[in-house]
This record gives C-alpha cells, sequence and structure tokens, in this order.
C-alpha cells in the first residue's frame, strides 16, 4: 500500500493508477471505516484501484467545536486501511489542501439547513469544499459513503447531480457495536456512564420504526416515543434534534411514509453523536 501526502505525487500516482474507487475519512479509523474500504475493494474487485484519503478537514468545524482535539492516529490507520484492502492512502497536510489566501468555497443552500445543519452553520459547506478538492484531486470514478451520516450523503449526492461530477456515490449500512450504538470516532470521548446509555439512541429509533409497521404514520407520535425512550433511558444525554424528514430532500415530514427517515443528534457532555434509521419496509 502506497502512503502519498503531497498533490504533485498523487497526480503522478493518478496518471497510471486506472479505474479508482475513493473513500474520504477524517481518519481515527474504527471498523466502520473498514467496511468502507472493504465495501470499495468489493466494488472494485481485483482489476481497480482502491483509495482512501485521511485529512481532518478545519472547514467543517465550527469555532466551539474539536479540531484541536479530533484523534490523530495515521500508523493505526495506515494499518486498518493495508488490511480493508486499499491500495493507496493520501494523507496530505492542510498547506497542501487549502491555500493561507483561499477564497473560493462551494456553498449548498437547501439541505443543509435542517438536521445537523441547523445548528452547525458552514459544516457543510466546509464538507462540499473538501470533497470536491478530494473529487478533483484523486479523480474516482466511484466513491463510498456511510449511512450514519445520512444528511452528508445526501448532500455529496446533490453535488455531485448538480456540479456534473462523474463519480457514482454508494451508500453504506451503518457499522454498529454488539449493543446497537452507531460506530463512532467521538465514542472514544464518551464516560463510562454515558457509554452505557448510548445505544438508547439505536433503540429509540428501532421503537419508532416498528411503531410505523404497525401502523403509526404521525410525526408528532412517532418522535414523541424517542423522546420519552431518550428522557427514560439516556438521562445524560440532551437532545440536540429528532426529526421525520424525506431521505432524498430532507425536509420535514407531517407524514412517515415509505423513503422517509428519522434522524436524531444527541450530546454526551461534550461528544455529539448522530444516528437515523430509514422508514422503507
Amino acid at each position: 500500500m502506497t502512503l502519498i501526502e503531497n498533490v504533485n505525487d498523487l497526480r503522478a500516482w493518478r496518471r497510471t493508477a486506472g479505474k479508482v474507487l475513493f473513500v474520504p475519512t477524517m481518519g481515527a479509523l474504527h471498523d466502520g471505516h473498514a467496511t468502507l474500504v472493504r465495501e470499495a475493494r468489493k466494488l472494485a474487485g481485483k482489476e481497480a484501484t482502491v483509495a482512501v484519503s485521511i485529512f481532518v478537514n478545519p472547514l467543517q468545524f465550527g469555532p466551539n467545536e474539536d479540531f484541536d482535539r479530533y484523534p490523530r492516529t495515521l500508523e493505526a490507520d495506515m494499518a486498518l486501511c493495508e488490511a480493508a484492502g486499499a491500495d493507496m492512502v493520501f494523507a496530505p497536510p492542510v498547506k497542501e489542501v487549502y491555500y493561507p489566501d483561499r477564497s473560493i468555497q462551494i456553498l449548498e443552500k437547501s439541505l443543509s439547513t435542517v438536521l445537523c445543519g441547523a445548528s452547525r452553520p458552514g459544516h457543510f459547506d466546509g464538507v462540499c469544499t473538501v470533497v470536491a478538492k478530494l473529487f478533483n484531486l484523486v479523480q474516482p470514478d466511484e466513491s463510498v459513503f456511510g449511512k450514519k451520516d445520512y444528511q452528508q450523503l445526501a448532500i455529496i449526492r446533490r453535488m455531485v447531480r448538480d456540479l456534473d461530477f462523474p463519480v457514482t456515490i454508494h451508500g453504506v449500512e451503518t457499522v454498529r457495536e454488539a449493543d446497537g450504538l452507531a460506530m463512532s470516532s467521538r465514542n472514544r470521548y464518551l464516560s463510562a456512564d454515558e457509554r452505557a446509555q448510548a445505544p438508547a439512541l439505536r433503540a429509540a429509533l428501532v421503537k419508532a420504526r416498528d411503531a410505523w409497521r404497525g401502523g403509526v404514520t404521525g410525526s408528532s407520535r412517532l418522535l414523541s416515543l424517542i423522546h420519552e425512550h431518550l428522557a427514560s433511558a439516556a438521562p445524560l444525554g440532551r437532545e440536540d434534534y429528532v426529526s421525520l424528514v424525506d431521505q432524498q430532500t430532507l425536509q420535514p415530514l407531517e407524514l412517515a411514509r415509505p423513503g422517509s427517515l428519522i434522524a436524531l443528534a444527541v450530546f454526551f457532555d461534550r461528544a455529539r453523536l448522530i444516528d437515523n434509521i430509514e422508514l422503507d419496509k
């Protein structure tokens, strides 16, 4: 497996890389990321190339968020990528990605105004800008994203559509711990008591999905089930949002139907955890 840390070497690599499957990450990798790399490897087969980026993007962190303390674990990340089947890792410093006097960025004005974007203004503009740059640098044919950050996945799909990137986007199911908690680099911030309560996020979502399957369609009732479960099973948590939305537009819905999504974000002290569940069947 090859490690590349600057743009000139990346461009030289790309000239002979052939078909590329790309997995963009911010590092601090866990088995959820390994699943994305393995999926890319599966899609690539023996002939195509799997590339992973490891870059903690400063543009998607707000002024009071955890950019400085976000884990940097390149050596362990490299080992995970290689074991999962990656052929190349692009791990540039910030100066290789952004000029100090940069003045251009991508703005998203619809899908990013709800859910996580409502309380993190500018976050998804930073995501779009870095992913667009990485797509331009790596020039992948296909790219793999996890469904845990469903809003990010929807926004990247919209960006690819609106800006005509020749990249096929694949969404991969969320990887979970044995107790249902979605794997996240931020889980390491949880105290023992918080970690014990965090699986309530998944349990609350499943409870609402089961109610929908049983005939409950009203948004207020479905979301009340989640509020009640979290209040009881995760008293250390503080809700940021709980919403019923359309999977593609992310706009709020009054009635759940196939193609809906219930998404939530909950703070445990400074650790902000997200999760979601699709209502499809």
